[in-house]
């Protein structure tokens, strides 16, 4: 594609250079640069793109995108706010393809990784082909890959999303983070459908206050059409947690159909009659489209949650209920969500990704409804990351657990030591004495004395990273999977 071609799609720009400089590829990492490809000079938050023009070039680029003159020699196109000229650009040069496909994007502090899973499980099983992005990873086609960020970039997001095309999928399902929203990653992509699960602190060392994370992810919504169709395939929808205060602006701010969801208050999709125990949930959902009883096998209020947002998003799609039910019946444990972990241990072991107060309090109160016997719980708080919900949560982890194993979890470049420093005082605000928790900087050691404390009747909770198989040090990333560690925990342990 000619340059001029993408400068075009920008009322405010103007080229330096030959306009008729044929691009193959876009990039703003200048170490993925190839022969032929443009280069996206981004203003980021850390480094500035500008810095590695030359880089770009030595590297094969036969053009940039600038917001101001470099001194190399290639064409340029020089553009207000290079941010916004990338997702402009990336949505033109891979052809729209978020207009080939129905796609549902699911926001919310937690429960976005279920959700998405959730509804990806019903559409794949009514023999839809899908598209899943998210915290864990993508899928396209039959291929499988992980994932570094919740939400891509604007240039890998289109990227992606026209192979999902071109392999004829009619839905894709992906997670979008409040920095996404907030940076401008899917400007440009038309949803179908925006889910909002709920709102809690979190990311706080980004976005500064809550006021302006709930902004973010109002985004989602308000960005929305603002326009009716008597076209049923591309009426759009706002599916909004009626429980979450929040949901009340978000409903003002969209132009889509609303349609809510919840437990405590009046929704179009409600669970009543619920029960929980640790083999997963009894409710009854009671509908627009008529009434059912479920039986999962997820475990816990916060999934009745997700399990309703995924049978709302279905039946916004013409799925009989009857089809959801069986759909979401069959679904698993989500990988890293309040996954068990058995190697023939006498107690229960689970592994949750739960890292903020309201993931660790969903996740505690529901260990807390089924446990015959002590409460057992393994967590962290993230290095340069929001400091100020680490004392929020040692108090919570406080008041469902019988003892605590305060730990590292990623500690990137701070101080672990420090990091348990700062949780401790929510940990004494309430009232569990010195004796009942222990702060051990080393993860496995951690996990180990965990395991040796239980006994039959108890369960362990290994709380904040999931499915991740790292732990960060210093930028260093080390194989951690806390999965794996339990594991050879329980066996060194019961070992013969």
């Amino acid at each position: 594609m000619q340059l001029k071609e993408l400068a075009s799609q920008l009322a405010v720009s103007h080229i330096l250079g030959d306009g008729e400089t044929v691009v193959t590829g876009i990039q703003t990492d200048s170490r993925k640069v190839r022969p032929g490809d443009l280069f996206l000079c981004i203003s980021g938050l850390v480094t500035d793109g500008h810095q590695y023009a030359a880089k770009a070039v030595q590297a094969g680029a036969a053009a940039l995108v600038v917001e101001h003159d470099v001194d190399v020699e290639v064409p340029k196109l020089v553009v207000k706010d290079s941010r916004y000229a990338m997702a402009v650009i990336a949505c033109h040069f891979y052809g729209y393809p978020s207009r080939e496909m129905k796609m549902i994007g699911v926001t919310g502090t937690n429960g976005k990784t279920t959700s998405t899973y959730l509804i990806d499980a019903i559409l794949s099983g009514q023999g839809f082909r899908t598209g899943l992005m998210g915290t864990i990873q993508m899928k396209i086609g039959s291929q499988v890959t992980d994932m570094e960020r919740t939400t891509l970039e604007a240039v890998d997001l289109q990227r992606h999303l026209r192979q999902m095309a071109d392999v004829g999928t009619d839905y894709c399902i992906m997670e979008v983070s409040s920095h996404a929203l907030d940076l401008g990653r899917v400007k440009g992509c038309r949803f179908r459908t925006g889910v909002f699960t709920n709102l809690t602190q979190d990311h706080l060392d980004y976005h500064g206050t809550m006021e302006r994370y709930q902004a973010a992810k109002g985004l989602l919504f308000s960005r929305l059409g603002n326009e009716f169709t008597g076209r049923s395939d591309e009426r759009q929808f706002a599916l909004l947690n009626a429980d979450d205060p929040a949901s009340a602006e978000y409903a003002k701010q969209t132009a889509a159909q609303v349609v809510t969801y919840g437990i405590d208050s009046e929704a179009d999709v409600r669970a009543e009659r619920i029960e929980i125990s640790s083999k997963g949930t009894r409710f009854r959902c009671v509908t627009f489209k008529g009434t059912a009883d479920f039986q999962t096998k997820l475990v816990g209020k916060f999934n009745v949650y997700n399990s309703l947002a995924a049978i709302a998003a279905a039946l916004l799609e013409g799925i009989e209920l009857d089809a959801v039910k069986s759909s979401l019946e069959a679904v698993h444990a989500v990988d890293g969500r309040l996954e068990v972990v058995d190697a023939g241990q006498p107690f229960l072991v689970l592994v949750d990704y739960a890292h903020t107060p309201d993931g660790l309090d969903n996740a505690l109160s529901t260990v807390k409804q089924f446990t015959k016997g002590r409460v057992l719980c393994v967590f962290g708080c993230g290095g340069d990351r929001d400091r100020t919900k680490r004392p929020l949560m040692g108090k919570v982890t406080a008041k469902y657990s019988d003892y605590l194993y305060v730990t590292s979890d990623n500690p990137r470049t701070e101080d672990p030591g420090q990091i348990l420093l700062d949780i401790v005082p929510g940990i004494e605000q309430s009232g569990m004495p010195a004796e009942r928790y222990e702060l051990i900087a080393d993860r496995r050691e951690a996990i180990e004395k965990a395991i040796a404390r239980a006994t039959p009747d108890d369960v362990v909770l290994i709380a904040g990273k999931g499915h991740e198989a790292y732990q960060e040090i210093m930028g260093v990333k080390h194989d951690f999977d806390d999965r794996q560690v339990a594991k050879e925990a329980i066996r060194g342990r019961f070992r013969d």
